[in-house]
């Protein structure tokens, strides 16, 4: 048993409205390192205390302490005392205030006693003496270890440490327990939650075990030592949950609170600043994953890129995730089993509505660029720039096909008629957004081979960023002259479009 006794409050009642805090990761995470946390409250939740600690050869080392959020496990207990009997992580939670000033460890069960046997007593009964209760022992605790694992886990609550899958790329893995708080997203492959891992939040997307091969697709990944970009979606831990029909998996990743780009523009206008830099990371990440990085990363292509698949950080960095659907192009190997009409039918190219693909890397990188030219068209749309008011943000062909095209729908318009969304003439008198523009037209050409490549784009965004305030500013009674449009190209030193891949 250990126990470790801090200085400070005596406690509450059980309506627990504060905790002591503490962080041993206070520089890394840009925290207090100790204090008094108020505990946020939510309607029909409880709040409560917790204490989480490492017990290394007697020395106890304080991780965190502070405010948890509703959870059963800690529901009535006056006193923080982990259960546990020699986890990685000490963890224990109570309710009052300031409960979590004393923490304790105490198993709840303890090694059998054994008495030594009578001098008269024979060999055999000896060994039968001695081995009885080991065998009893072992075998209730395989039956109980059994059990666990075969449980459903409870809502809100998860040992994170049991089948933990990949190797995380976070330290936070071994900080327990985890919390689903609320649904944020549902799609094809399950839903995803906003959780909460100690004081930090996590995403987590639960795919049925019928979607096991998407769950594996992506969880290799994203685990991959050379996915670890600013504009890649971080991953946090893969694990299975449950067992047969009722099994769950999920991918644990960074949470984002803006959400989706989709969702995103849906409530919100952007400024010209906003749009470049959306669009350059963006950009920016799409070119590092289809760039083959020796002994680092092969190139990668996405396959279901859209609005919907970008996250988007507090400062509006865009981060590329969902990776289901994903296919590696390593040097020397085949793709492995793709098929051609996957992904999200209002994003696919006209060579994949018309199932004519080529399956060779480039083809499947182009595609993706394809989809890069209708999110940027998307960007514009809600960007207030240009004079005149902003619309209602409308989803690419969205106009022509409405909210639930069939495959029919969409060849019609994008494979017979090769239409494209429509430039507003406002958008096209803003020199910047009339250069936007252009780049979506040149990767969504009907010729796969004709468009640009990601790192382009990501060049030509930079550029037309830096390009002087009075020629981005300027709105014309008339659209730029072809002088002004030969000096913006000039300008911006666009790379041929043939060696975009």
């Amino acid at each position: 048993m250990c126990v470790c006794v801090c200085a400070g409050l005596g406690h509450g009642d059980v309506d627990t409205r504060e905790c002591l805090y503490y962080n041993v990761n206070y520089e890394m995470e840009k925290t207090n390192q100790s204090g008094v946390e108020r505990c946020e409250e939510e309607t029909d939740k409880r709040s409560h205390c917790y204490a989480s600690w490492r017990n290394n050869s007697g020395s106890i080392e304080l991780v965190k302490k502070g405010c948890w959020l509703d959870d059963f496990n800690c529901y009535d207990r006056v006193e923080c005392v982990a259960k546990e009997e020699s986890p990685q992580i000490f963890f224990c939670c109570c309710e009052g205030n300031f409960c979590n000033e004393k923490f304790t460890h105490l198993p709840d069960a303890s090694a059998p006693l054994m008495k030594a046997p009578p001098p008269s007593v024979g060999v055999l009964n000896l060994m039968i003496y001695c081995l009885l209760p080991v065998t009893v022992f072992s075998v209730t605790l395989l039956t109980a270890v059994w059990m666990y694992r075969h449980r459903k886990p409870p809502y809100g609550h998860v040992d994170i440490i049991e089948d933990p899958g990949p190797p995380p790329a976070s330290p936070l893995l071994g900080l327990k327990p985890l919390q689903l708080l609320e649904v944020k997203a549902r799609g094809r492959f399950g839903c995803v939650w906003k959780g909460q891992m100690l004081n930090e939040h996590v995403a987590v997307k639960i795919f049925p075990i019928q979607n096991k091969e998407s769950w594996e697709n992506e969880g290799e990944i994203l685990s991959a030592t050379g996915m670890r970009h600013e504009n890649i979606l971080k991953f946090v831990a893969a694990e299975k949950r449950g067992s047969h029909l009722e099994a769950e998996l999920w991918l644990i990743t960074e949470f984002h609170e803006r959400g989706s780009l989709c969702d995103f523009l849906k409530g919100n206008i952007i400024s010209w600043n906003e749009l470049c830099h959306v669009a350059e990371s963006m950009a920016r990440g799409l070119s590092y994953l289809h760039e083959d990085v020796p002994l680092l990363k092969p190139a990668i292509a996405h396959r279901d890129f859209k609005s919907k698949n970008i996250m988007l950080k507090l400062d509006l960095t865009a981060v590329i995730g969902d990776f289901g659907l994903a296919v590696p192009f390593e040097a020397g190997k085949p793709p492995g089993e793709t098929h051609g009409q996957v992904g999200t039918r209002r994003y696919m190219a006209p060579e994949v509505l018309e199932g004519a693909i080529n399956f060779q890397r480039d083809a499947f990188l182009r595609i993706d660029m394809y989809a890069l030219g209708l999110v940027l068209w998307e960007l514009v749309s809600r960007c207030k720039a240009a004079d005149g008011p902003v619309c209602e943000y409308l989803l690419p062909f969205e106009d022509e096909v409405g909210h639930h095209p069939s495959l029919e729908d969409l060849q019609e318009v994008v494979v017979h008629k090769k239409m494209r969304p429509l430039f507003k003439d406002v958008w096209l008198k803003h020199c910047g957004l009339a250069q936007v523009c252009e780049t979506a037209e040149e990767c969504w050409d009907h010729d796969a081979e004709a468009r640009l490549s990601a790192g382009c784009v990501e060049e030509r965004i930079s550029q037309i960023r830096r390009l002087p305030a009075t020629i981005t500013n300027s709105t014309a009674a008339a659209p730029p002259t072809s002088d002004q449009r030969t000096l913006l190209v000039t300008n911006l030193d666009l790379q041929p479009k043939e060696s975009s891949l």
